[in-house]
């Protein structure tokens, strides 16, 4: 075969497998329950003090958590040598984990995306610590291992080349799940998000919603979980974050 269409033949493989149907998601919790290590029903008029802004806005309003995301877009930086990039808002929670259930409630109120993230700001091997995350649409749910996906440093670095798009697809294959979802605008739901070992798996209102296997979930100390909202507005509400241990299967 001819170097160019070995090169198409290669191409056409990874393209088939980034876009194959992802596993089925566990009918069973991956996760046991151990000890509860935080909880919050944000009725207090001050944060809890685990808590800090990352990237604002987020309010305290009615009693849940409010996120708005104001940086919609890339704007030049105060010295106009830089620039500012989009960015949806992100909320901090200092609790370290390795095995978790994080169980929260969502209700999309204009949000385009709500999601539950782990980082490790002492990892250097990833962009900014990142390590995986629970991304929740109206339509659908993602999980990410951002930690050897995206945000690995060599990869991240090489998102920034547009040559090496085909070869970045190929790198990501499997470091990524999206499964379909509908939620409505206005509405309250029960975000469950396991992490055990290399596994996640999410539940919306009990039942099983996503489900990703990838080696960078396994990340030995995930110290911070935070939450983000893009689009206007998410609320989240009535926050446990579980220590946990695997479920015998």
């Amino acid at each position: 075969m001819k170097a160019p269409l070995l090169l198409a033949a290669l191409l056409a493989v990874a393209a088939h497998a980034a876009a194959a149907d992802p596993v089925p998601i566990p009918e069973k919790s991956l996760a046991v329950k151990k000890e509860l290590l935080f909880s919050d029903n944000f009725e207090s008029a001050e944060p809890a003090k685990p808590w800090h802004k990352v990237v604002p806005t987020f309010t305290f309003e009615k009693g849940a958590l409010k996120g708005t995301q104001t940086r919609d877009k890339d704007v030049p930086t105060a010295d106009g040598k830089g620039v500012v990039k989009a960015h949806a808002a992100v909320h901090g929670l200092e609790i370290p984990t390795k095995d978790s259930v994080v169980e929260v409630r969502i209700k999309f109120d204009g949000a385009t995306m709500m999601d539950v993230e782990f980082d490790d700001r002492k990892y250097t091997g990833a962009h900014y610590g990142h390590i995986c995350r629970a991304q929740v649409r109206p339509n659908a749910v993602t999980l990410i291992d951002e930690r050897d996906g995206g945000m690995k440093n060599d990869i991240y670095e090489m998102k920034k080349d547009p040559a090496k798009k085909a070869e970045v697809a190929k790198l990501l294959v499997g470091r990524s799940a999206t499964f379909p979802a509908k939620l409505e605008q206005g509405k309250w739901y029960t975000l469950v998000v396991e992490t055990v070992g290399d596994e996640m798996r999410v539940t919306i209102d009990g039942k099983p919603a996503g489900y990703l296997k990838s080696s960078g979930i396994g990340h030995a100390t995930k110290s911070k979980i935070e939450l983000g909202v893009a689009g206007k507005d998410g609320y989240f509400d009535d926050i446990k974050v579980w220590n946990a241990e695997p479920a015998k299967r």
